[in-house]
C-alpha cells in the first residue's frame, strides 16, 4: 500500500488557490472528477503515486506533490525477509558498535522528528542490518546484531501506528517479537507488547489494551523502562475506562516505581524511561479519567514542557499536554479555553495521526456545549486533519 503525507492534501488545495482553479477547473485539466479531487484534497480519499505525479504535473508543483506520496511497500516481505536473514547467517561485528549508535539516535529522534520523515531513517538502518546478516560472525556478535534489528523493527511499528498504518505495524511487531525472543530479550518483548497496548486503546478497545499493558509488566524486567511504561499505559486504561480508583492506584505504583529514579543521560530516548514524564503522564490520565486535579496538574506539565509557548524542545509532547489541557477545561465547564488550546495543539502540526483521536474528541464535546469558539476550532481542525487509510 502506498504512504500519503498527511500533508498532501492541504498542499494540493493550497497549490489549486495559487493558480486560481475551481476544483472542476482542476477536474478538467487533469482529466479527474471533482468529487475525486475533493476527497484528496479533504483527506477522505489517499492519492496513488501516478495520481500525485500527474497532479503535480499540472499544478506545476516542481516535485512537491509527488514527493508527499511514498511508493507501495511490501511490509510482510520486509519484515520476513529481516527475520529469514537471522534464522540464516551469521554477521561480521565489524561496525555493530556505530549501528547500536544509530538505534539510539533513531529512538532519541522520535521525540521530535516527524513520524513521516523518521520513518525512512529507520527503514534505511533496517535494510543496513539487513545486508550485515549475510555476513558471518561470532555468536555473539550475531546476537548483538539480532537485538539491534528487533529494536529497529519495534521502533519502525511504532511509527507505522502513528502514521495510521497498521497492516505494517502488525508486521514488522510480529518480527520485532520473534527477533526478541530469539535474543531471550525480555525488555524488547515488553515493549511489543506495550506498543500493542497503546495501538489498541487508541482503536477504543480498552480491555484488550489493558491485558496488553498488564502482560508487558509480567515480561519486563522489574524497574526497568518498559516495565515503567507499561504501567504508566496501564492508568491511562483504567482512566479510558472511567474507574477512577484503579486509575489513581496504578498511578501510586508508577509513582512509587519512579520515585529516586534518575534522569537517563538520553532523556528523549523513547526506550529510556524519563521519570520527568511522570507529571505529564498524571495529567493525561487524570484529564481522562475527568479528575478535577487534572486543570491544575496540565497547566504546570505544558509550563514545564513549553515555557516560552514556542513548542518547547519536545513539541510532540507540547502538543499532546495542550489536549489534555483542553480536556481538563472542558471537563471544568471551561469550552472557550478548551477550544483555544486545543487549535494550538493542532494547529502546531505535532498532532501524530494515532493520536488524533483526542484532538476528534475534544472537538465533539466542545460542539456540544454550543460555544461561539466551537467553529473557529472546527475550521482549525478540518484544515489540519491527517488522511485516514
Amino acid at each position: 500500500m502506498s504512504h500519503a503525507d498527511p500533508r498532501f492534501g492541504a498542499q494540493m488545495r493550497a497549490l489549486r488557490a495559487e493558480r486560481a482553479l475551481s476544483l472542476r477547473a482542476l477536474g478538467q485539466l487533469a482529466h479527474r472528477g471533482k468529487s475525486h479531487l475533493h476527497d484528496l484534497e479533504t483527506g477522505a480519499k489517499a492519492p496513488t503515486p501516478e495520481t500525485a505525479r500527474h497532479l503535480d504535473e499540472v499544478l506545476r508543483a516542481g516535485g512537491m506533490l509527488a514527493r508527499l506520496v511514498d511508493e507501495p511497500v511490501d511490509h510482510d516481505a520486509e519484515a520476513g525477509e529481516l527475520l529469514a536473514r537471522v534464522r540464516a547467517s551469521d554477521v561480521s561485528a565489524e561496525t555493530l558498535a556505530r549501528i547500536e549508535a544509530g538505534v539510539d539516535d533513531l529512538a532519541s529522534a522520535y521525540a521530535t522528528a516527524r513520524p513521516v520523515d523518521l520513518l525512512p531513517m529507520v527503514r534505511r538502518q533496517l535494510a543496513y542490518v539487513g545486508r550485515l546478516l549475510d555476513g558471518r560472525g561470532t555468536l555473539t556478535q550475531r546476537h548483538r546484531l539480532v537485538v539491534t534489528g528487533s529494536w529497529l523493527a519495534v521502533l519502525r511499528a511504532t511509527v507505522h501506528i502513528d502514521l495510521l498504518q497498521r497492516s505494517a505495524a502488525s508486521a514488522h511487531l510480529h518480527t520485532a517479537m520473534a527477533l526478541a525472543d530469539q535474543a531471550a530479550h525480555p525488555e524488547i518483548q515488553a515493549w511489543c507488547l506495550e506498543t500493542q497496548a497503546w495501538e489498541w486503546l487508541t482503536r477504543g478497545d480498552y480491555r484488550r489494551a489493558l491485558d496488553l499493558a498488564q502482560q508487558a509488566q509480567r515480561v519486563a524486567p522489574r524497574g526497568s523502562s518498559a516495565h515503567l511504561q507499561a504501567a504508566a499505559q496501564e492508568a491511562r486504561v483504567w482512566a479510558r475506562l472511567a474507574d477512577v480508583r484503579r486509575t489513581r492506584e496504578a498511578l501510586d505504583r508508577l509513582e512509587r516505581l519512579t520515585a529516586n529514579l534518575p534522569v537517563p543521560e538520553r532523556a528523549e530516548h523513547h526506550y529510556r524511561y524519563d521519570p520527568t514524564k511522570v507529571l505529564a503522564y498524571t495529567a493525561t490520565t487524570l484529564a481522562w479519567a475527568g479528575d478535577p486535579a487534572a486543570e491544575q496538574m496540565a497547566r504546570t506539565a505544558l509550563a514545564e514542557l513549553d515555557p516560552r509557548d514556542d513548542g518547547g524542545d519536545r513539541p510532540r509532547r507540547s502538543a499532546s499536554a495542550r489536549l489534555d489541557l483542553a480536556m481538563a477545561l472542558l471537563a471544568a465547564d471551561q469550552p472557550d479555553e478548551a477550544s483555544a488550546v486545543a487549535a494550538d495543539a493542532v494547529r502546531s502540526g505535532r498532532v501524530v495521526s494515532s493520536n488524533w483521536w483526542r484532538a476528534r474528541e475534544v472537538l465533539r464535546q466542545v460542539e456540544l456545549t454550543g460555544t461561539a469558539e466551537a467553529a473557529a476550532f472546527r475550521e482549525v481542525y478540518e484544515a489540519h486533519r491527517p488522511v485516514t487509510r
